[in-house]
């Protein structure tokens, strides 16, 4: 059967493809995010997963206001990114596992969770800038399934129903028949907003404490409702739903291999955690 062999949780703020084509990771202002990822990167060679997961919040580039599921998965032989207005220079398409992406759809069902199917889906910057940061030549080793988590449209999914999600995903991957090497992404926050009265909001401690729970008290944010996060970490800080359906994704306490905080990246608390199983 498939196993997940870890879980990668980061920051995508648009700003980082740019900083990216541009060659900048060795700047002052972007070498401490940047500097998170050559242990990553290190742990990736040796473990060589073969499927990533990719948890993550759609910009507007495949759903938006009009359309918004609360969860949708991508069924497709191939994903593209296009130009969002940011800046960020299209990437290589990404390689689809849509085996995978079946089994873990048709198991969500049973499980009682509607998820929104795509046989053709875009993937924006919060899904290809965690790839660009993990295999920074851009060719992709791994096949690819998009999940994508409404983060935009409210109400939003409780951060229970997010962890149950997880949960049911896990539960999924593990009965796939193959011994594929699975690495699930939770791609978003920390606490950030960019509007507003509070635009600039950033909440460190909320945050720090939110990535220890991470490690062996995982539904700690659960007791949380849509708009508490919203409190706690600014309008677009929901994103960390992903972060948590990536990590229910493994039941239980993790081994954490690395982790990096940096404030402040493009108005956004910046932060990228990776975890084994035990």
């Amino acid at each position: 059967m498939a196993k997940i062999v870890g879980i990668m949780n980061t920051s995508h703020v648009p700003a980082i493809g740019g900083a990216i084509h541009k060659n900048l990771q060795q700047d002052p202002y972007w070498k401490p995010f940047f500097d998170g990822f050559p242990p990553i990167q290190g742990w990736l060679d040796r473990v060589k997963p073969d499927i990533v997961v990719s948890v993550y919040n759609d910009h507007g580039l495949n759903f938006f206001l009009d359309k918004q599921p609360t969860f949708a998965i991508g069924a497709a032989p191939e994903y593209t990114s296009e130009d969002e207005g940011w800046g960020i220079p299209t990437m290589p398409s990404f390689p689809g596992d849509e085996d995978l992406s079946w089994h873990i759809r048709a198991n969500l069902v049973r499980d009682e969770f509607d998820i929104v199917t795509c046989q053709e889906m875009l993937v924006d910057h919060a899904f290809t800038l965690p790839m660009a940061l993990l295999w920074p030549h851009q060719k992709w080793p791994v096949k690819s399934v998009p999940i994508s988590v409404n983060t935009v449209l409210f109400p939003l999914p409780t951060a229970r129903r997010c962890y149950k999600f997880g949960e049911a995903i896990g539960r999924a991957i593990a009965s796939f028949p193959s011994d594929a090497k699975v690495l699930v992404i939770g791609s978003g926050g920390l606490s950030h907003q960019l509007e507003g009265e509070r635009a600039g909001f950033i909440n460190k401690a909320f945050d720090l404490k939110f990535m220890d729970s991470m490690v062996d008290d995982p539904m700690w944010a659960t007791q949380f409702s849509d708009l508490d996060l919203v409190e706690q970490t600014g309008n677009e800080g929901v994103e960390l739903l992903s972060w948590l359906v990536a990590r229910a994704t493994l039941p239980g306490r993790v081994k954490l291999v690395h982790s990096n905080f940096h404030i402040p990246i493009s108005n956004t608390a910046a932060a990228t955690m990776l975890f084994e199983p035990l």
